[in-house]
């Protein structure tokens, strides 16, 4: 099927209390693996590009193996632009075809944010799709995004809901204790912050930094609200895994298709793992 608009999937998962998957992926076989995990699971998917991975494969690159991928599944496959750096970047993603857009408006003053944001809602809602906006200061590391020294700043809920109402963005992505690039399973999420803004606002609720969010926290936070988490550390940890293990094993070989086909199935054997956690496993 063609490429799909993210905003009634996210709804869904909103009504069903479950989360919906975002995938960062880097390169062909990253992308194969999730979308093979999605089938395997028969869950929708959004299949995410961050700056550092736009900045490697190119936006149409990146929305040219989307929609080869989208076109051969049988599942729903969103392509986002996960922390869009500025407007003319989430207008040029939308124009190459990208059905989902993030705006990270983070590194300014909410003013300047909401500004911002209400820009890019009007330029992608006329073209029928929908926005994630940000609010609060991640910490962490993520190359070429936005973190804030320390544990960052914790979303303020009165804030998101200025923000939510003077935007008009879909879904709104939390800082609650989430960082970007953990290693381990270790954040603590705020699960009484994520209930508070919850209140506040209406649209879907999204927690970046999932591979440091243990299991039992993210089904936790799924009952709090939140209706997506972004993958991308242990995405990569398993790619780089599946990789050095043909190395270590074929050290002579001088074709690299065996490691990065080991590689790919140690991506999608992640992924099935996560969809299950999220609970999008059956919602296809």
């Amino acid at each position: 099927m063609a490429l799909v608009d993210g905003k009634a999937l996210m709804l869904r998962a909103q009504r069903e209390h479950y989360a919906l998957g975002g995938f960062n992926v880097q390169n062909l076989e990253m992308l194969q693996a999730v979308v093979a995990a999605a089938e395997a699971e028969r869950s929708p998917v959004l299949l995410q590009f961050n700056p550092a991975n736009v900045q490697h494969a190119g936006l149409d690159y990146a929305a040219a193996m989307a929609r080869t991928a989208a076109e051969r599944a049988t599942v729903p496959v969103v392509l986002h632009l996960d922390h869009g750096v500025d407007f003319r970047q989430c207008v040029q993603a939308v124009r190459l075809g990208f059905t989902s857009v993030m705006y990270d408006g983070t590194p300014f003053l909410l003013a300047e944010n909401i500004a911002v944001t209400r820009e890019v809602c009007a330029v992608v809602h006329a073209a029928g799709l929908g926005v994630e906006g940000e609010i609060g200061q991640m910490g962490g590391v993520e190359e070429g995004v936005f973190v804030a020294e320390g544990e960052g700043t914790m979303s303020d809920p009165d804030e998101a809901a200025r923000y939510v109402e003077e935007t008009g963005a879909d879904t709104l992505a939390v800082a609650v204790g989430n960082q970007h690039g953990m290693r381990t399973a270790a954040a603590t999420l705020d699960l009484a912050r994520i209930a508070a803004i919850r209140a506040r606002v209406a649209v879907p609720l999204v927690i970046h930094g999932g591979s440091g969010v243990a299991d039992d926290l993210v089904q936790a936070a799924i009952r709090a609200g939140v209706c997506k988490f972004n993958v991308a550390t242990q995405l990569n940890q398993a790619f780089l895994k599946g990789f050095r293990e043909v190395l270590a094993a074929r050290p002579d070989d001088n074709n690299p298709r065996a490691a990065l086909a080991r590689a790919r199935d140690c991506v999608m054997d992640v992924t099935r793992e996560k969809l299950r956690v999220f609970g999008s496993s059956g919602k296809a």
